[in-house]
């Protein structure tokens, strides 16, 4: 997927003749491209990749094992580095905090051999994951597995916590993850986006997660988290209001707050579809990993 790049991209995928090469007309962001790559799609197993991301050249192969090896496993997250420090982590899967905040495992720290095991976590980056089209079928709404995928990713969103709300759906409907160590790839952080925009959508998108996705009884019983959090990012904001991502951060939350109401009715959807499971989702609020069941255990 070309989100209507200015630079060298057609050229250079050119040169591949096997890859199908979609161009957008107009850049749609994350959320566009991504989806309209996804429903024009036809494999069993689909795989997001960034731009921005470079995987090591077995990535797809192990993520690929993994599933097979994993049948109760609707989609794999990958062992992710910093690009310019490969010996330190961005995600070895991701996780949402009972403050409301999302997060990665391991971001930031030092490669020691502590994420070198295949675990159940949370949920994947979508910078570099894999996902079992049965999932996203049923989590898009699809009219049968085989079909074109409606979008998977919600628009409302734009870009940055669309993956994040993907893995609070799934979890919300049963659905599994692991974490592949040996899926390997170094991720140059905000190579396209970051920066201001980061901050905007961030500000505005933790609100909408809330807003959405969040059982009422897991908003209530971490609510002075949440609330906690929200102000600790308004008060951070404010005290480098002369920094252009700290301004867009504040107009990000103000943003969230005002127009939250519109995700009411995916909200209703969600919680208020018979199969809703809002105690799986309960459950791995605050937890970032959990071991590998046993063998034969495929429940939910």
């Amino acid at each position: 997927m070309d989100d209507h790049s200015t630079d060298a991209t057609p050229a250079v995928v050119a040169t591949y003749p096997e890859v199908r090469f979609l161009r957008l007309r107009r850049n749609r962001r994350f959320v566009g491209a991504a989806n309209t790559g996804l429903h024009a799609a036809r494999g069993q197993l689909l795989a997001l990749l960034n731009n921005d991301a470079v995987p090591d050249p077995t990535w797809l192969a192990e993520l690929v094992a993994a599933l097979d090896r994993h049948p109760w496993a609707g989609f794999a997250a990958s062992r992710l580095v910093l690009y310019d420090d490969p010996g330190r982590f961005h995600s070895a899967g991701d996780y949402y905090g009972r403050d409301g905040v999302p997060n990665s495992r391991g971001v930031w720290q030092a490669d020691t051999g502590q994420y070198d095991r295949e675990e159940e976590v949370f949920g994947a980056c979508a910078a570099a994951a894999l996902y079992r089209r049965a999932m996203l079928a049923d989590l898009s709404g699809a009219p049968a597995p085989d079909a074109p995928l409606p979008p998977v990713f919600d628009p409302a969103l734009t870009m940055y916590c669309e993956d994040v709300d993907l893995n609070l759906r799934a979890r919300l409907r049963g659905y599994r993850g692991i974490y592949v160590p040996t899926a390997r790839v170094r991720h140059m952080l905000s190579a396209t986006g970051g920066g201001v925009l980061a901050s905007y959508y961030c500000g505005r998108n933790f609100l909408y997660l809330l807003a959405k996705d969040l059982p009422g009884p897991v908003l209530l019983r971490n609510a002075g988290a949440i609330l906690a959090a929200q102000i600790g990012f308004a008060t951070e904001a404010l005290r480098h209001m002369r920094e252009p991502a700290a301004r867009a951060r504040l107009r990000g939350m103000i943003a969230g707050l005002l127009t939250w109401p519109r995700l009411l009715p995916a909200r209703r959807r969600l919680l208020g579809d018979p199969a809703a499971r809002p105690a799986l989702l309960a459950a791995w609020i605050g937890r970032t990993a959990a071991p590998l069941p046993e063998e034969g255990d495929c429940d939910g």
